[in-house]
C-alpha cells in the first residue's frame, strides 16, 4: 500500500483538506446528543418552550453546517480519488507497454487487464473512503466514549470494556478474510482467461462442437470463484452482527445501570438519553469501520498485485544512446554472432549458436518445421526479446546500443497474426508512418496487393474497420498489415509467415511487387512454403533452434538434407528441376 501511496502526492491538498472538514462534521455530530440532553433537562423538564426552540434552532444550524462540511469533504475526496486512479492507471498502462514480450508472457493478458481495471478501481475506492471515513469513524468512536465519560465516568466504563471485544472481532475478520481476497483475485484472473479464450476462439469452438465442453470449463472456473466469494462473504458477514451484538449488550448494561443511577438521583433522564445517542453513534461508526475493513482488505490485495507489475523491470532496457547513433557503412544489415536464446532461464534453448550475416538489399527466406526457431530469430532483430548469449547487430551496431524507437523505425514488421485496430483503412496503414500522404498510402496498398479489394469497399480507404478486423477476410487483413509495414519504407522488412492466408497467385504478385519496390530494402521472409522463399537471394533452413543450411534454392537442394525433405513433402522437387 505504501508503494502505491506515492501516487497521492499531487493531491496532498485534497488529502488534508477533505479529512479536516470531515473532522469538523464529526465534532458537530458529537455535540448534538449533549444538546439533546440539555433540552430534556432544562427545556422539557422545566416546561421552557423558548429554551427548546432556541436550542432546537442551534441543532438545526449545526446540522446544516455539518452537511456543508460533508459536501466539501466529498468534493475533495472525489478529486483526489479520481485523480489518483487516473494517474495510477496511466502509469500502470505506460509501464505495461514498456515491458518486453518476456514479462508480458509471464503475466498474461487477462491478469494485466484485471489489474489495470478492477484492481485500480478498488484502490480508487479505498482512497475515497480514506478521505471520507477513515478519520471520521474512529474519531466518532473515541469522541463518543470521551463525551460519555464527561457525562458519567462510571457508565462510560461499560463502553471501555466493550472496546477490546470489538478489536478482537476486527482482528479475527481481517486475518481470516485477507488471504481469501487474494485467492479471489487470482481466481478472477483465471475466469477472465477462460472468458477471453472463449470469446476470441468462438468460431473454432463452434467448428469443433466444443460449446458444451467450454461451458463446463467456464462453469468450473465460475463456480470456483463463487465458492471463494461465498467463503469470504460468510466471514465478512459476521462483522456486522457481532459488533451489533456487543454494542447492544453494552446498551442493555447502560440502561440497567443507568436506571439504578436515576433512581438514586445521580443521573438525569437527559443524560441517559445522551448516553444512548452516543452508543448509537458508536454502533453506526462500527458498521462503517466493518465496511472499511472489507474495502481496505480488498485494496491491500489489489495494491500488492499492482505493485507486483510496477516492480517488474523490462528485460529489454531503453537505456541506449541518448543521441541517434551513426550508422556504419559497408557492413551487414543484420548480423547474428553466436546467438543463443531461451524463453525462460530453465527451459530449452529456442535458438542455439546462430551465426549469420545478411547484407543490405538481400531478400532472405527463412524456412523450417513448426517450432524450429524462425519467428524467434526475427523477433530478436527489433529487440522484442534479448539474446541470452552472443550479439545481434543491425547496420554494424549491437541492437542493445540503439534507442528502441530508433531501432524499430528501421524495421517494418508483419507479424504472424494479422492485427488491425478500430479506425479507417487509411488510419491503420498510417500506423507505419503517421505523416504518410494519400499517394504513399495508395502505393503501399498497391505493393501489398490490397488496392483492388480496398477500392471495392463501401468508402474505399475511409472504410471503418471493426475491432480486430472482423469485417475483413484473413487474406485482406494480411495484405493491410503488409501495407502498414511498407508505407514507412523501412530499411529492413520482416514478413513473418505473412502470406499464409493468400492464394498462390496473390502471393506471387506480392513477391514480385516487393522485389521491384525494395531494391535497397533488406527483406526477411518467414514461410512454410518453398514456393515463397525459393527465389530469395539466400535461404536459411532452421531445425530445432539451429541453422541446418544456408544457400540458394539450388544449392540447398544439393547440400541440405532438411531442405530436401521439406521440398519433397511439398512436392516441389520436380518443379525445382525445371
Amino acid at each position: 500500500m505504501l508503494k502505491i501511496a506515492v501516487f497521492l502526492k499531487p493531491y496532498r491538498k485534497e488529502v488534508i483538506i477533505g479529512p479536516f472538514f470531515k473532522l469538523l462534521e464529526a465534532i458537530l455530530e458529537l455535540l448534538l446528543p449533549t444538546i439533546v440532553a440539555l433540552i430534556i433537562n432544562n427545556g422539557v423538564g422545566n416546561h421552557d418552550s423558548t429554551y427548546v426552540y432556541r436550542m432546537g434552532g442551534l441543532m438545526l444550524m449545526m446540522s446544516l453546517l455539518g452537511f456543508a462540511c460533508s459536501m466539501v469533504c466529498q468534493y475533495y475526496a472525489a478529486r483526489a480519488s479520481q485523480g489518483f486512479g487516473t494517474t495510477l492507471r496511466n502509469k500502470l498502462f505506460k509501464h505495461i507497454t514498456s515491458l518486453s514480450y518476456t514479462e508480458l508472457d509471464t503475466f498474461g493478458t487477462p491478469t494485466l487487464i484485471n489489474r489495470l481495471t478492477n484492481d485500480v478501481n478498488q484502490l480508487q475506492l479505498a482512497v475515497a473512503m480514506l478521505i471520507r471515513l477513515v478519520i471520521r469513524a474512529p474519531f466518532i468512536c473515541i469522541g463518543a466514549i470521551m463525551m460519555s465519560m464527561i457525562l458519567d465516568f462510571r457508565l462510560s466504563l461499560i463502553l471501555l470494556a466493550a472496546t477490546p471485544i470489538v478489536g478482537i472481532i476486527l482482528y479475527f475478520i481481517i486475518t481470516r478474510s485477507a488471504p481469501l481476497y487474494r485467492q479471489y483475485q487470482q481466481k478472477l484472473d483465471r475466469l477472465a482467461l477462460v472468458l477471453s479464450e472463449n470469446l476470441s476462439g468462438i468460431r473454432v469452438i463452434r467448428a469443433f462442437a466444443k460449446r458444451r465442453k467450454e461451458k463446463e470449463r467456464f462453469d468450473e472456473a465460475s463456480d470456483d470463484l463463487t465458492s471463494t466469494a461465498i467463503r469470504v462473504s460468510r466471514i465478512s458477514a459476521l462483522l456486522g452482527p457481532m459488533t451489533t451484538l456487543v454494542v447492544n449488550a453494552a446498551i442493555i448494561a447502560i440502561l440497567w445501570v443507568g436506571g439504578i443511577h436515576i433512581e438514586a438521583g445521580n443521573l438525569s433522564q437527559g443524560e441517559i438519553i445522551a448516553f444512548i445517542n452516543y452508543i448509537t453513534q458508536i454502533l453506526l461508526a462500527l458498521i462503517v469501520v466493518s465496511n472499511l475493513v472489507i474495502i481496505f482488505t480488498k485494496a491491500s490485495s489489489s495494491a500488492n498485485r499492482v505493485s507486483e507489475v510496477l516492480a517488474v523491470q523490462a528485460s529489454v532496457s531503453e537505456e541506449g544512446n541518448a543521441e541517434p547513433l551513426s550508422v556504419k557503412h559497408h557492413v551487414p544489415a543484420i548480423s547474428f554472432d553466436h546467438v543463443s536464446f531461451a524463453y525462460n532461464s530453465t527451459g530449452d534453448m529456442a535458438l542455439e549458436e546462430i551465426s549469420v550475416d545478411i547484407h543490405p538489399g538481400e531478400t532472405v527466406g527463412l524456412i523450417g518445421s513448426t517450432g524450429s526457431g524462425k519467428s524467434t530469430f526475427v523477433n530478436l532483430i527489433p529487440r522484442f526479446y534479448d539474446a541470452v548469449q552472443g550479439e545481434v547487430k543491425v547496420d554494424g551496431l549491437n541492437v542493445k546500443d540503439y534507442k528502441l524507437q530508433q531501432l524499430r523505425k528501421k524495421i517494418g514488421i508483419v507479424p504472424q497474426k494479422a492485427v488491425l485496430f478500430t479506425g479507417t483503412v487509411a488510419e491503420n496503414i498510417r500506423w507505419g508512418k503517421e505523416d504518410a500522404t494519400d499517394e504513399e498510402i495508395m502505393q503501399a496498398a498497391s505493393i501489398a496487393q490490397a488496392e483492388e479489394f480496398i477500392s471495392k469497399l463501401p468508402e474505399g480507404f475511409e472504410t471503418n474497420i471493426s475491432r480486430g478486423g472482423l469485417n475483413l477476410s484473413g487474406g485482406q487483413k494480411q495484405r493491410l498489415t503488409i501495407a502498414r509495414a511498407v508505407v514507412g519504407k523501412p530499411s529492413i522488412l520482416i514478413l513473418d509467415d505473412s502470406s499464409s492466408a493468400l492464394d498462390f497467385a496473390t502471393d506471387a504478385a506480392l513477391r514480385q511487387a516487393l522485389k521491384e519496390h525494395s531494391r535497397e530494402m533488406t527483406v526477411l521472409v518467414v514461410s512454410q512454403r518453398v514456393s515463397t522463399v525459393r527465389r530469395a537471394d539466400k535461404i536459411l533452413v532452421f531445425e530445432e533452434g539451429r541453422i541446418a543450411g544456408i544457400g540458394t534454392h539450388e544449392e540447398l537442394l544439393i547440400g541440405c538434407e532438411v531442405y530436401q525433405e521439406i521440398c519433397l513433402s511439398q512436392g516441389a522437387s520436380e518443379e525445382s528441376g525445371q
